[in-house]
């Protein structure tokens, strides 16, 4: 491994991280094809999972891949899906080394593409930034080793911990630059989830917003009785934009039939209590392809979660505004008594956004 190699990856990953929101059910690969010191070639997943980024760089590198290093986020795939293994075309091109920082959680693939590649007779070299590419594709290898999605958890509070006032007003708590980042964030998971109650409150479009032409989040909600307005943005958009409800084992049939007419997908849960149980809901959701959820709340939601210990990242918005105990709390109950069983993160960043406070926890 040199310095080169960790600055190729750097880029790679970051590549790759252009793909994050748009692939699924597909990592967001990056791939750097680098001859004498130049690049060559350069790729990222497309949207909808294909090409796969190993393809786009060798399709723009040509005959000059032959003898490069490609700088891959993932290990190459080695199986017959829609497309060709990619790992054959890395053969095929020519490329005379392969780096790439983790084997795939696939068990299509799982070792077999950095196999194939070695036996082609091509250097193989791996673990390079490999903390930072499992991370990026963490939710892909968790629908196979947990039978879930990434679960991203964005609460925006007040300074006292409040989402809403007494009556309900909530909108804006954070200012404008905190919602670009919101809309940012969005952009990069596959999924914004809310529960039943938010969406009744706010009549929320869910949508990726002020960033360009995109393919938008499926917009997902968990509804005990799928009692949310057929007259809201969600229904009225439902034909347009992904809607997904998952709901529990006794719904009305002619509300599930209208919200069917509308355009929703519409999945059903076991319940846990009186809410949707979050993990058989998730298991469900990953089942369907997702691998990157972005949950929005509200409060119920955001400590089932909690409780059930599905969340992997909180992204917390700060903002210099007191709201009181009367307000609505970000988190509802968890029933914790003793510290010792409090769910703890750690602080992986901090920044600003204008007059707000952005900090990221990540599970221990």
């Amino acid at each position: 491994m040199t310095s080169k190699d960790e600055k190729y990856m750097a880029q790679a990953l970051a590549l790759g991280r252009r793909g994050m929101g748009q692939t699924w059910p597909n990592p967001a690969v990056g791939c750097l094809l680098i001859k004498n010191d130049r690049v060559v070639g350069r790729g990222w997943t497309q949207p909808g999972g294909r090409p796969h980024a190993e393809r786009v760089a060798l399709d723009m590198a040509g005959e000059a891949a032959r003898g490069a290093t490609a700088y891959v986020t993932l290990e190459p795939c080695s199986h017959h899906g829609k497309t060709p293994p990619c790992c054959d075309a890395l053969i095929a091109a020519g490329v005379a080394r392969v780096v790439s920082p983790i084997s795939d959680k696939d068990p299509r693939v799982a070792g077999q593409g950095f196999q194939r590649l070695r036996e082609a007779g091509i250097q193989v070299e791996t673990g390079i930034r490999a903390e930072e590419a499992y991370h990026d594709h963490a939710g892909f290898f968790m629908r196979f080793t947990q039978e879930r999605p990434w679960v991203t958890l964005k609460l925006a509070l007040s300074l006292d911990g409040r989402i809403a006032t007494a009556t309900g007003e909530s909108q804006w708590i954070t200012g404008p630059q905190a919602r670009r980042k919101v809309h940012a964030l969005r952009a990069k998971h596959d999924a914004v989830l809310v529960g039943g109650g938010t969406a009744r409150a706010d009549n929320p479009a869910l949508t990726v917003r002020g960033l360009g032409e995109r393919r938008q989040p499926v917009r997902v909600v968990f509804s005990r009785s799928l009692d949310l307005p057929l007259t809201g943005q969600l229904a009225q958009t439902a034909g347009e934009i992904p809607v997904w409800l998952c709901h529990g084992p006794n719904v009305d049939a002619q509300v599930a039939r209208s919200w069917e007419e509308a355009g929703a997908k519409l999945l059903s849960s076991g319940l846990s209590g009186r809410q949707v149980n979050p993990t058989q809901a998730l298991a469900t959701l990953a089942e369907q392809g997702l691998t990157r959820v972005f949950c929005e709340g509200g409060g119920s939601l955001a400590s089932s979660l909690l409780i059930n210990d599905l969340v992997d990242e909180l992204h917390v918005f700060s903002a210099g505004v007191a709201l009181g105990a009367e307000g609505f709390p970000g988190i509802g109950g968890l029933g914790i008594e003793e510290l010792a069983s409090a769910p703890r993160f750690e602080l992986s960043d901090l920044s600003m956004a204008s007059g707000d406070v952005h900090h990221v926890w990540r599970r221990k």
